[in-house]
């Protein structure tokens, strides 16, 4: 590749995922930058449950810990981290990495922080505004959940992030940044792409999008050919590495995984709903005629990517209090696993009849037999009598938890009061709130972002 190359690692998948890849990524990856992506739909909302907890809390603290592996390192060698695990109490986040930096001796390191996207305080005077909060999965009324909301977080984009960059910031903390935003952020800020460059904004959010998954990118969850991935407990995660002319997807040397052309599609077409409309809040991207081409060995280069105005309308995510589940286990072994489930099942339902319940939803599975391909799994009696186990999934959702602790004490007695052969296991079930998610639209206008930086003493 000629001109400048900037090379961008992707070390965090989600709120949870392994740090091993990160930390091999900063001592062989030969980064500039490294994007950590650590919320899903309801991360937030659980996050902000936390807080509700404790003060200190929401926000993710697997991040610090990585910080402290290898933020001295990173800062030695140059390597700026953006994550946007600040999640629901970002100046908590950012005061934790202070004082890592600080017992580490970084003087100077500095800590940029983007704060705005919390809006749940601000809902109402915006629907005093006019904004009608209209659910864009399906119908409801806004007004039913108004009084049970526990976080509105509006996705943004790369802008605030870059802003932070260009104050010199080493490590940038967010809240709830789109994913692919995190890396389109230092892209911009590197080869200063102009606004309306609309082709280099969207190469910058599909290279985002082929690393904000972690080892997804890499051979992870590889439907393809699992088979074919090599060392998976020694997974890498992608690289992106990118030039004004090119774009390549590679990995660290010295790691597991893997980087082919079948791996980056699997990776480019996740979540992508229309090819030729892939929405972000930075722009509006067109791959239905991109290329990948394998160009060498973990290594392949993606061209034809195209991109448009970016929306008027930003995302904004809703996580509000939905009632109460709980959820119970028993299993059953041959002979006549699944009938003698069937049957527990039976038991379970006129009991919870006698007592009343009032439940939103009742789901039955069956483990082991249908519980994930539902009304296409094999259902052949041969198979369905010669299973070896099953495993019989009560769960119930209500809008009271007193509903749902009736089923509570009714699960164990049936090792001795039902079919032969059951065992429990897990110990007692525990009631717990249900998070629900209202996504919809906020006109972009109306979101005030900052973008902020702390120097370490």
């Amino acid at each position: 590749m000629d001109g400048k190359k900037i090379r961008i690692g992707g070390g965090q998948g989600f709120w949870g995922d392994s740090n091993d890849a990160a930390i091999h990524m900063i001592k062989k990856g030969n980064l500039n930058y490294m994007a950590c992506d650590y919320l899903a739909e309801l991360t937030l909302s659980i996050m902000q449950r936390q807080k509700n907890r404790n003060p200190e809390a929401g926000y993710a603290r697997d991040f610090i810990d990585l910080v402290r592996i290898i933020g001295k390192e990173g800062y030695e060698k140059g390597i700026k981290i953006i994550s946007n695990a600040g999640g629901m109490n970002i100046t908590g986040a950012v005061k934790a990495i202070e004082q890592t930096a600080m017992d580490q001796g970084l003087s100077g390191y500095k800590i940029g922080y983007v704060v705005g996207d919390d809006m749940k305080d601000r809902i109402p005077a915006l629907k005093a505004q006019g904004l009608d909060f209209k659910n864009i999965d399906h119908d409801g009324d806004f007004s039913e959940i108004e009084d049970k909301i526990l976080n509105a977080n509006v996705y943004f984009g790369h802008e605030p992030i870059v802003a932070c960059l260009e104050q010199g910031a080493d490590i940038v903390v967010t809240g709830r940044a789109a994913d692919s935003a995190l890396f389109l952020a230092p892209l911009k800020h590197e080869f200063g792409w102009a606004a309306d460059d609309y082709d280099n904004l969207a190469r910058g959010i599909m290279a985002g999008h082929l690393l904000e998954c972690g080892g997804q990118g890499a051979g992870g969850n590889f439907d393809y050919d699992w088979r074919a991935v090599p060392r998976m407990d020694e997974l890498g995660f992608p690289i992106a590495e990118l030039t004004e002319q090119e774009m390549f997807i590679t990995k660290a040397e010295d790691c597991g995984g893997l980087i082919s052309e079948q791996s980056c599609k699997e990776q480019f077409l996740y979540e992508v709903h229309d090819p030729a409309n892939y929405i972000t809040p930075d722009v509006n991207v067109d791959i239905s005629h991109a290329t990948l081409t394998q160009s060498g060995d973990n290594r392949v280069k993606v061209g034809n990517i195209k991109g448009k105005t970016r929306p008027d309308n930003l995302k904004l995510s809703i996580g509000y209090h939905a009632g109460y589940k709980v959820e119970t286990y028993l299993s059953f072994a041959w002979p006549d696993a699944y009938e003698k489930a069937q049957y527990a099942a039976d038991i379970l339902m006129k009991k919870m009849k006698r007592k009343g319940l009032k439940a939103e939803e009742i789901r039955i599975d069956y483990l082991g037999l249908n519980a994930l391909h539902l009304g296409v799994a094999s259902m052949d009696p041969e198979l369905v009598k010669n299973m070896n186990e099953v495993v019989l999934r009560i769960a119930v959702r209500t809008l009271e938890k007193s509903e749902a602790m009736k089923l509570v004490p009714e699960i164990s007695p049936l090792q001795l009061n039902g079919p032969p052969g059951a065992s429990f296991f897990g110990g007692r079930a525990k009631v717990q709130e249900v998070i629900g998610l209202w996504p919809t639209f906020i006109p972009r206008s109306v979101v005030e972002l900052k973008s902020n930086i702390l120097e370490v003493k």
